[in-house]
């Protein structure tokens, strides 16, 4: 019998690690509610499904305990992908799939969010203000250690 309650109790706590080390990502939607009641920075994510630095990141830098530990306690997280062609209500803007060729284009958000210098690449990641003023706003891989130093900063 006991070793039936100490391997239950090791699955539970298992369990339990995989669900407290998941990353909130918010809808642009929620953001603005939340953002009344609780002003924190917003992180945002802006991504394809065909970048693989963009995979890297995902796979790598937003999958590390201390990102997730500090984004889920000290920001909001949004992840876009640039390429999206769902409509984003957000700040009062309805943002739009733009296509500019045969089956391209980019979404107007990740437009606004992912330009820098006339440019829009991916990854890019953009951190707003309580404001929703860019504060931060990168485009390149970045690793756990690189952005653990972003965000602490910024928090």
């Amino acid at each position: 019998m006991k070793v039936f309650q100490i391997i239950s109790f090791l699955v539970l706590s298992l369990a339990y690690q995989n669900i407290a080390a998941q990353l909130k990502i918010e809808s642009f939607e929620s953001i603005e509610d939340k953002m009344k009641i609780a002003p924190k920075p917003l992180v945002i994510f802006i991504h394809t499904d065909w970048c693989m630095y963009c995979k890297n990141m995902e796979n790598t830098t937003f999958k590390n305990e201390d990102i997730i530990q500090r984004l889920n306690e000290k920001f909001y997280f949004a992840s876009l992908n640039g390429e999206s062609q769902e409509t984003i209500n957000f700040l009062s803007n309805s943002f739009r799939f733009q296509p500019n060729g045969n089956k391209t284009g980019v979404h107007q958000l990740a437009k606004e969010l992912a330009t820098v210098n006339n440019k829009t690449a991916y990854p890019t990641l953009t951190i707003l203000n309580p404001k929703y003023e860019i504060i931060f706003q990168q485009q390149s891989f970045l690793s756990a250690k690189q952005l653990i130093k972003i965000l602490k900063k910024l928090s």
